[in-house]
């Protein structure tokens, strides 16, 4: 007997495209028009390096310009391929309009392991990599705005926007070439942390959805869940971090390259950050059992599973087995659409990467309206809400006063009300509002519809209606 064949990450986009479109009413053409990349640029480029030529392969691939600026990261990683780089920009299409922020869909990619060259070198790298894109318009503020990815950081970003500056020494407008700069070179308070935070609200607004928790099989909230992440780099970090300080999650497991570690009491998110930093991996770490096998970890039992790091790690070979009644996709396409299948038919809520690590790309919007305003959040009110705020605390302090025992503020009261919104929690604000309102408008469709039986169906519909929608209104 024959195993059926894994689909691979571009089949399952298209597969899972197909499945909302056929519950749509669009025409035929304009389906074709939303499912297609617009374009893929591929571009092979020298750089000498170690007393030789190098020569290396990169890609940008725009998939829809219903909306302008397209949107989307740069990868450097050794599995970089057009399949790949093709289907996360159609991702992208359907994430920015799923959470309206004002962009068609682009990724980018480079052929290469970061961890083969010294900094030195995958500056001359990244330098000409951008070169290469900026003189073809593939990087511009108005036209294709990167971010970073898998294998780049705020480092590379800050690279790339200054050569695009070298390049168009009189576009005033230069900065917003990229998203995801250090914030003394253009940046936002918050993006670093800001798909990790974005899980966390996703969450927070799935447990507020009783009917949704219900389709779950669960009860409660948040504060006490036990969590299971595979892969601690930036995603996986601030989730976790942030699930067990602010909401009373426990991560009872931890994966990475080199294996897992479990703890049934929770393990300590930083202490084990702090000794990958260190070690290049979890073996060794003196708390909580490891387990050399790590992938054999996404089976275990748990509330919550966040693969947050690799495309496809929950397969056709391992879904039966997955315990988790709730998924978050913290990573792009980290389920397969043939794991997709055997979940739902197990019951299990997957919250979809499409809506989930959007967190991301929003907060990236705001770096971009910012760098077009030339001004950081807050610096107009923030001291002018202070002003209004004291004068209500005077009134207060007056009728204390006033009343002697009878009556007197809360402690630190004044402290908390006085203090006016900085650029980080402004941010913070903004992504949280917007997670909600995207997590609302997927779930209405998902309860209100008797064929919709999942999130991700109801996301593709949600988003795939609103670039039709787009489009219609070019007129095309």
């Amino acid at each position: 007997m024959s195993t059926p064949q894994e689909p691979s990450f571009r089949e399952s986009v298209d597969i899972m495209f197909n499945r909302a479109v056929a519950l749509m009413d669009l025409p035929p053409g304009l389906e074709e028009k939303i499912r297609v990349c617009n374009a893929t640029y591929t571009v092979r480029f020298g750089v000498r390096l170690r007393g030789q030529i190098q020569t290396f392969t990169g890609y940008r691939s725009v998939h829809s310009e219903h909306m302008e600026p397209v949107k989307g990261g740069i990868r450097f990683a050794l599995g970089v391929n057009q399949d790949e780089v093709e289907a996360l920009a159609a991702l992208m299409t359907y994430k920015c309009a799923l959470v309206e922020a004002p962009f068609g869909g682009s990724k980018g990619g480079l052929h290469i392991d970061p961890r083969e060259y010294d900094d030195h070198e995958m500056e001359l790298i990244t330098r000409r990599f951008a070169y290469e894109l900026i003189k073809r318009d593939m990087i511009n503020p108005a036209q294709n705005v990167p971010a970073p990815d898998m294998g780049t950081g705020e480092r590379e970003m800050a690279w790339i926007a200054d050569q695009y500056k070298r390049m168009n020494t009189t576009d005033i407008n230069g900065v917003a070439c990229v998203t995801g700069k250090p914030t003394n070179a253009g940046g936002i308070q918050g993006r670093t942390e800001a798909t990790g935070r974005g899980v966390q609200y996703a969450l927070r607004e799935f447990f507020r959805d009783a009917e949704g928790v219900k389709k779950a099989g669960m009860s409660g909230t948040l504060d006490g869940k036990t969590v299971v992440v595979q892969g601690l780099g930036n995603v996986g970090y601030h989730a976790a971090k942030f699930l067990a300080a602010e909401d009373g999650c426990k991560i009872v497991g931890i994966i990475e390259r080199d294996g897992a570690l479990t703890d049934p009491r929770g393990l300590d998110v930083d202490a084990v950050r702090n000794w990958i930093a260190g070690h290049g991996g979890v073996a060794g770490y003196a708390d909580g059992t490891f387990v050399e096998d790590g992938s054999t970890v996404l089976e275990e039992e748990c509330d919550i599973l966040i693969p947050a790091a690799l495309e496809g790690v929950i397969h056709m070979g391992n879904a039966a087995q997955v315990k988790a009644p709730l998924i978050i996709e913290a990573a792009n396409g980290p389920v397969t659409a043939g794991a997709d299948s055997i979940l739902r038919d197990k019951g299990t809520v997957i919250i979809p990467d499409m809506y989930a690590n959007a967190g991301g790309v929003t907060v990236s919007y705001f770096e971009w309206v910012k760098n077009l305003s030339h001004i950081r959040f807050g610096r107009m009110q923030r001291r002018q809400e202070e002003a209004r705020h004291q004068l209500v605390v005077d009134e207060l302090e007056r009728l204390s006063r006033h009343l002697g025992d009878a009556w007197s503020m809360t402690p630190d009261f004044k402290q908390k009300y006085l203090r006016g919104a900085d650029e980080l929690e402004l941010v913070r604000s903004g992504l949280d509002d917007t997670m909600r309102a995207a997590y609302q408008s997927m779930a209405s469709v998902w309860h209100d519809r008797d064929d919709v039986d999942d999130l991700r169906t109801a996301a593709y519909l949600v988003s795939i209606g609103k670039v039709a929608d787009s489009y219609r209104a070019k007129g095309l």
